[in-house]
């Protein structure tokens, strides 16, 4: 587990590892890779440390894959489970992803990434997460059938396949996971999604969190397609588009070209985004939020994206 500025979360994610459901955590090993959080997320880890056997290790750049990789280069365990700090595995996760790595002879498998939220803003961006409407569908955020998949949520993995293809790409602060799972399938083997491995998973509580996640998160997406174009998936360039020609439309208004009609594609998407809320089963406060959390997620994606495509790193 990489943990960097956790203090909320890292308690409940820790616990829910040592509640597993007929796991030996007397034969397991669990890894916290504590990058230089500002806040109280190591005094936390240090006093879990106290009350479960969890061993710590360095992560100076507090950075995702370099925290995923110092915590797999301490173990010594033939599989490895990804564990988020913002996140809560089921009851009965690993013992589930060990059978179906098992059965399926598969690398690397994972589930379906839970949003749940505590406050309406959460649970708008909640919503969002697990909406054809907010992120596009992908299974591990709506569903769908066990199979052969690109990518999964966090993943339990053969220790001898990372091994093979020296873990995470260090290089890519976000979409690693994919990455990593894009060369696994490329050596031959398999990246198995299952619906019943699923994981709760907290979003951001904050307006302002919310748009640095996706802003980042869509200039890591835009990296990763401009090197992998031939396994880009369309759902990945509707935001830059929507971006794009709504921003076009209010600059063609605001210079008196073609009148109003350049208001036309932002009208039509906030209608969309009004239609969706009211739509939606939630509650009012939380229907009221989701006004300002699908269009804080599809912009600040859409332009970290755009921003992306011509960034070179």
């Amino acid at each position: 587990m990489p943990v960097l500025n956790e203090e909320k979360h890292l308690a409940s994610a820790v616990k829910s590892i040592f509640e597993q459901k007929g796991l030996d955590i007397a034969k397991s090993e669990v890894i916290l890779a504590l990058g230089p959080s500002t806040d109280d997320t190591n005094t936390v880890a240090h006093g879990l440390k106290t009350q479960y056997p969890v061993i710590l290790v360095q992560n100076p750049t507090g950075k995702t894959p370099a925290g995923l990789n110092a915590a797999i280069k301490a173990a010594s365990k033939d599989v490895v489970v990804r564990v988020d700090a913002h996140s809560q595995l089921s009851p009965d996760y690993t013992v589930l992803a060990l059978e179906i790595l098992n059965k399926t002879k598969a690398a690397n498998v994972g589930g379906v990434m839970k949003a749940v939220g505590d406050t309406p803003f959460q649970k708008a961006v909640a919503w969002g997460y697990g909406s054809r409407f907010g992120l596009g569908g992908g299974s591990f955020h709506v569903g769908g059938q066990a199979g052969p998949s690109d990518s999964v949520y966090l993943g339990v993995f053969r220790r001898s396949a990372l091994n093979e293809l020296n873990g995470f790409n260090e290089k890519m602060i976000r979409g690693q996971d994919w990455e990593l799972n894009l060369r696994i399938r490329e050596s031959g083997q398999i990246v198995w999604f299952d619906p019943r491995l699923e994981v709760v998973y907290k979003p951001r509580s904050s307006l302002k969190a919310l748009i640095k996640q996706f802003f980042d998160t869509g200039i890591w997406r835009a990296e990763l397609t401009r090197t992998h174009i031939s396994r880009a998936n369309l759902r990945y360039f509707a935001p830059p588009i929507m971006v794009l020609t709504t921003l076009m439309g209010v600059l063609a208004a605001a210079l008196n070209v073609g009148g109003l009609l350049g208001l036309i594609p932002l009208s039509t998407y906030l209608s969309a985004v009004l239609l969706i809320s009211i739509t939606a089963k939630a509650s009012l406060a939380t229907k009221l939020n989701i006004l300002i959390a699908l269009p804080a997620m599809h912009f600040s994606w859409g332009l970290g994206f755009i921003t992306g495509l011509f960034q070179k790193r």
